[in-house]
């Protein structure tokens, strides 16, 4: 009885829950983040082993920034001398800015059968800052990576 007061009186449970969710929430964008990364470290492998997917950056130089609204989620990717560099640091004059409402937004987009960046821009899930001819090239050679690997399985 003294023990349930106490936990009343001082909101153990209420902050428990709050430590829960805030956890959850680090381990949600966490895994986004180093999904995104894995999607573009293999996307940089097939350059270098595909002749004919390696055309789509030939002469090609963009960067991109991927991050959310709240800095947790931080990748770019740098198109330059037909190879793609990935890190997880803030660049400098990025073609493209990307801005996910949140690691669920960002999830949705890259596991989307079809992904409508237009739709998540109208929803408000994400914000784009420069250049979108840039993101439309990097969805389409997202979507021919995805292409590829279905027809390998």
């Amino acid at each position: 009885m003294l023990g349930d007061l106490l936990n009343i009186i001082l909101f153990r449970n209420r902050r428990a829950k709050r430590a829960g969710q805030k956890f959850f929430t680090c381990l949600e964008s966490e895994l986004a983040e180093e999904f995104l990364k894995l999607l573009l470290k293999v996307m940089g492998l097939i350059f270098l082993l595909n002749k004919d997917y390696r055309r789509n950056i030939k002469n090609f130089h963009g960067r991109y920034l991927f991050q959310s609204r709240d800095k947790q989620i931080t990748v770019a990717a740098i198109f330059k001398k037909n190879r793609l560099k990935v890190s997880e640091k803030i660049i400098d004059n990025t073609h493209v800015t990307v801005t996910f409402k949140d690691s669920k937004a960002l999830m949705n987009y890259l596991l989307s059968p079809k992904p409508d960046i237009l739709g998540s821009i109208l929803r408000q899930e994400v914000t784009i800052d420069g250049n979108l001819n840039y993101l439309y090239k990097f969805a389409y050679m997202a979507k021919h990576l995805q292409l590829m690997v279905a027809d390998m399985v």
